[in-house]
């Protein structure tokens, strides 16, 4: 199994995608919420000329805030500055999106999104509707190095319910998945991409389609409880990045959340919602992914905090992923909390990343 590293897009903040590589991590991930870090691939940009193996892409690149032909013409300069290992990951915008008080787009906008991509990720023509109108485009310039289309850059589709894992499995290379919980989980994702292939004609070869789940991991000391002080400080921005998307769901279709969030939710609902309505939006994903504000280390539970993490011994961790790679799950890639990247960058590479690679 691979093991990558997803990036809160840093254009200073370059060294970690290098030390990564000197580690053997396979793949950097760059995300892509324009309102809450810097530009995905201005970052990949300056990455692609300090690194030399490592997989550089976008983890995940947003449709509604990027045009299809915009994002193509984006992640094909990559590819002219790190050829033959750039990749474009792809995803409707969960949290760039709601962050700005917006949805993502939706299942119908998704897909054609994806069938005018594709075609242009390979420098095809495809057809690209605008303020009603379609026309017919391509990239006319794609020689002397402006872009790079000669070395395929492989499409992976972020999907987490049935109609997005569907769309992966219709026209992806691959899937950007939450973090399977186990086999069972694994294989039903597997029977949710292929149901989307086959229902657009398309065979899935389980060992050319490259499936990727997001979490992060901690490696525990002996003795040391699931919830110590240094377990939050590496993956509580993780476990309150999956308290936040429970509530945009809540709040936006209703649905409100069981297991591990449970115990805590009246509590984290009565704190956001104390906030002004008109830019409670802005407030709901503060910290994203990098850290947790004070007022939220509360909610920072053993089942929270395992909920959407890895964490473990190094035995166990490495059971559980060699365990999911025997049922198609073919790399885990993990943000930590901004601060202690470094720390947990290392730890995951020395003691974890040896046994499954």
């Amino acid at each position: 199994m691979d093991i990558g590293i997803c990036v809160a897009s840093h254009v200073k903040d370059i060294d970690y995608i290098v030390r990564a590589e000197e580690l053997g991590y396979s793949h950097a991930w760059l995300a892509d919420s324009q309102m809450l870090w810097s530009d995905c691939y201005a970052a990949l940009a300056l990455a692609a000329v300090r690194t030399k193996t490592i997989h550089l892409g976008t983890g995940v690149a947003i449709t509604g805030t990027r045009p299809a032909p915009n994002n193509a013409s984006g992640i094909a300069t990559i590819n002219a500055l790190a050829p033959g290992r750039t990749f474009f990951g792809v995803g409707s915008g969960n949290t760039a999106m709601r962050v700005m008080g917006f949805p993502p787009q939706r299942i119908r906008e998704f897909d054609a999104y994806l069938e005018t991509l594709a075609p242009l990720l390979c420098g095809e023509e495809a057809m690209f509707r605008r303020g009603g109108e379609e026309r017919p485009i391509r990239h006319i310039m794609p020689d002397d190095g402006f872009v790079n289309f000669q070395d395929r850059i492989p499409l992976y589709v972020s999907g987490f319910g049935p109609k997005s894992l569907g769309l992966a499995g219709r026209h992806g290379d691959g899937a950007v998945l939450a973090m399977p919980a186990n086999r069972a989980v694994m294989l039903n994702i597997w029977r949710m991409i292929e149901d989307g292939a086959r229902n657009a004609g398309r065979e899935i070869d389980r060992d050319a389609y490259y499936t990727t789940g997001l979490t992060t991991m901690v490696v525990l000391d002996p003795g040391e409880a699931v919830d110590s002080p240094r377990v939050k400080a590496e993956c509580g921005a993780m476990a309150m990045a999956g308290v936040h998307f429970a509530y945009d769901q809540f709040r936006n279709f209703g649905r409100q959340p069981s297991g591990a969030l449970a115990g805590i939710w009246d509590d984290y609902r009565a704190m956001i919602e104390s906030h002004p309505a008109e830019r409670r939006h802005q407030r709901i994903h503060a910290g994203h992914n990098c850290w947790v504000l004070p007022e939220e280390e509360r909610f920072l539970t053993s089942e929270v905090l395992q909920a959407s993490s890895m964490i473990g011994t190094r035995e166990a961790l490495a059971e559980r992923l060699l365990e999911l790679a025997e049922v198609g799950l073919d790399q885990v890639m993990i943000l930590p909390n901004f601060d202690t990247r470094f720390d947990v960058l290392e730890r995951v590479g020395r003691e974890v990343l040896p046994v499954v690679a």
